[in-house]
């Protein structure tokens, strides 16, 4: 029990590596989900589209919606956003920064898929094989519009009958494959320069503020932490202290059905201390409202 706590002590106090872990196995998820997925586009003019687009996109929204619920910070910032001011004004910047972080955070792996899709061109090629212009091609020269149609949708189908001696299906394929991984590499290339860049520049503005918004960003995830511990502690002495009435109450009846009582005093002894004097239900729902409504300053002096 003691090694689970320790571990759980550990992921608290290093939420920040916590987060980045769980950041890089949804990125690896990400790309596994795609290995093992079985693509099949429909071949069809009507579908070919809303497949590949949907097998690019849809994926990556549900990975970065997982990525903001599995970030804790996420909650902590809707709080702070949305509680009263009180006697705590709120700090903008420090809102600013958690957002910042965990949309950076959460990005991550929707930008692996899209990317990883990209530069295996299966989604581009059936999504667009139906909008290419025929006239680039010498195998759809002496065809109807609606024979072109249908065989350019039937494009990444390259098992189908009436594509297997196309010569023009091969060059359509090779053709959006190249563009789906330029623009793959042209994203990597671009997202890698900004990293660079913010890796670099950032020393050249000023420090103060940054530092100012992390250490309040984790000031208010742990004081959140520390509020929620305190809650249950108290919720499990308060729990105590009813049960021990309850059974104080029932002594009478405990006596006729002969049972054994304890010592008096025994198992109750620091229970109204540790309390710290707050017994009532009204009296907790009053405090944890007038924590919400009212935080205290950051002034302790």
């Amino acid at each position: 029990m003691d090694r689970f706590r320790m571990i759980f002590q550990y992921f608290q106090s290093n939420s920040e590596s916590v987060m980045n872990g769980i950041c890089g196995l949804l990125a690896l998820a990400s790309v596994k989900m795609y290995t093992s997925l079985d693509f099949s586009c429909p071949c069809l003019p009507q579908y070919n589209m809303a497949y590949g687009l949907g097998i690019m996109f849809v994926p990556p929204i549900i990975l970065f919606l997982c990525g903001l619920i599995l970030n804790r910070q996420s909650l902590v910032m809707l709080e702070e956003w949305r509680r009263p001011p009180g006697h705590r004004k709120k700090d903008q910047a420090v809102i600013r920064y958690m957002c910042s972080s965990i949309m950076q955070r959460a990005m991550v792996a929707p930008v692996v898929w899209i990317i990883v899709t990209l530069l295996d061109g299966k989604c581009l090629i059936c999504a667009f094989s139906g909008s290419m212009d025929p006239q680039k091609f010498v195998g759809f020269a002496n065809v109807s519009t609606e024979q072109v149609q249908l065989l350019l949708a039937k494009v990444p189908c390259k098992d189908d009958e009436l594509m297997r001696n196309n010569t023009s299906r091969k060059a359509v394929s090779r053709y959006l494959r190249c563009w789906s991984q330029a623009l793959g590499w042209s994203i990597l290339l671009i997202l890698i320069i900004a990293a660079f860049l913010a890796r670099w520049l950032r020393p050249c503005f000023s420090q103060a503020t940054l530092l100012q918004a992390r250490h309040w960003s984790n000031y208010i995830d742990i004081e959140q932490k520390i509020f929620e511990d305190t809650c249950c502690e108290h919720s499990r002495l308060f729990a105590h202290k009813c049960i021990l009435h309850f059974f104080e109450s029932m002594q009478q009846e405990i006596k006729l059905h002969s049972f054994s009582l304890p010592r008096e005093g025994e198992g109750a002894e620091g229970g109204e201390g540790l309390l710290q004097g707050i017994t009532d239900h009204d009296r907790v729902n009053k405090l944890l409202k007038t924590w919400y409504y009212e935080k205290p300053p950051l002034d302790v002096s």
